[in-house]
């Protein structure tokens, strides 16, 4: 486990070191399943981040396939720079607080705007922790939240999110075996 984090630590360090960053990046992880790596705030945030967090979350997903591709023990990876998902996840409880309390108030189904599986991931346990019901909806980009009234748990829904991102992985490798197929 202690050998992932290190390589998972020196690869995102490697990589920022492209752009001319020499930073000492922090890396952990609490449950033994997924490294969390925190990057400190530099004059380059906008850019290490990017559009919602695009760049950001390609880091992340470049991280991950590089422990995959040299077999770690974990392959799962979160990248925070400047705390900007931190501060993402507490702007979004509060946006969440305001659709919860309209639900309870008017028993009404609310179709919440699209989201990335990890605010919907939040959003789904905020919901349970509410006593109300959650769906997804649509696919890709367009994917949402449906907030409902109700007595449930929304922890079936907030698992379904992992196999939502295995999927997407899934399709993109089997469009990328075709695409090499069509070339033969």
């Amino acid at each position: 486990m202690e050998e992932s984090i290190q390589f998972a630590k020196k690869y995102v360090e490697d990589l920022l070191s492209f752009y001319g960053l020499n930073l000492d990046v922090y890396a952990t992880t609490e449950d033994g399943e997924v490294i969390e790596i925190n990057v400190p705030s530099t004059h380059m945030n906008g850019f290490l981040i990017g559009n919602h967090g695009d760049t950001m979350r390609s880091l992340q997903y470049l991280t991950s396939m590089a422990l995959k591709t040299a077999e770690h023990e974990i392959t799962r990876v979160n990248v925070d720079i400047a705390d900007y998902k931190k501060q993402r996840a507490h702007r979004l409880e509060d946006k969440a607080q305001a659709w919860l309390d309209e639900v309870k108030q008017s028993s009404e189904d609310k179709h919440l705007p699209p989201m990335n599986s990890a605010d919907r991931r939040t959003l789904h346990k905020l919901a349970g922790e509410n006593g109300l019901v959650t769906e997804s909806e649509g696919e890709g980009r367009d994917r949402h939240i449906v907030l409902r009234a109700g007595e449930g748990s929304a922890k079936s829904e907030a698992e379904n999110e992992t196999d939502d991102e295995v999927e997407v992985e899934v399709r993109l490798d089997k469009n990328k075996a075709e695409g090499d197929s069509d070339k033969a």
